[in-house]
Formats: C-alpha cells, structure tokens, sequence
C-alpha cells in the first residue's frame, strides 16, 4: 500500500528546538539531528505497521544516534505525524500532548 506522509504545525517547532539544542553543543550536530529525523520519516512511510503502537493509536519510532521519538497514527492511507519528543519525557506527559493535538 502507498501512503502520504504528512506533518501537524507542532512538529515544525519541535524539530527547531531538538536542532537549536543539539547544535548549540556541537556546530553540525543539529543537521544530524534533521538527518536522523528525516531518515526516521522515510522508515515510517516504507513500512509503518513495523512500529509497535505506544499510546492509544499513537506509534513510535526512535530516532538512531538521538534519544527522540517521532509519534504517528495511521489514517486510511495518510500517516500522520504528531510529535516529536526526547526520550526522556514522562510518558504520562507524551500521552496527554498526543491526546491535544488535533489529527
């Protein structure tokens, strides 16, 4: 099956402020960061029932080399992507944002 990838508002500032930090401690580490954040959107549009469902209809995958996650559901034919958070979060936390944003 083919599917469309596509991105609420709120991951924009989610990946600006995981590349803000990360490249703040090490010029070039925030583009690796979006290098690890696109490689893992590219994982999900190939195969996304490869990713074991972490909240409710919320899935998970882990960004390599980085302790994020992007989390997605899966509409028809559309994923779409609804947070990206550190791993270090409460999970309680990331289920209630999940929740509020609008997919």
């Amino acid at each position: 099956m083919t599917y469309t990838l596509r991105f609420l508002p709120e991951i924009e500032d989610d990946a600006i402020n995981g590349y803000s930090w990360y490249e703040a401690k090490s010029p070039g580490l925030g583009e690796e960061f979006l290098r690890m954040f696109y490689a893992c959107s590219g994982d999900i549009l190939r195969n996304p029932f490869l990713y074991p469902a972490i909240h409710d209809e919320f899935r998970r995958c882990l960004l390599r080399r980085f302790p994020y996650a992007l989390y997605f559901t899966i509409n028809n034919e559309q994923i779409i992507v609804a947070g990206l958070f550190h791993g270090a979060r409460d999970p309680r936390a990331i289920g209630s944002m999940l929740q509020n944003r609008k997919t």
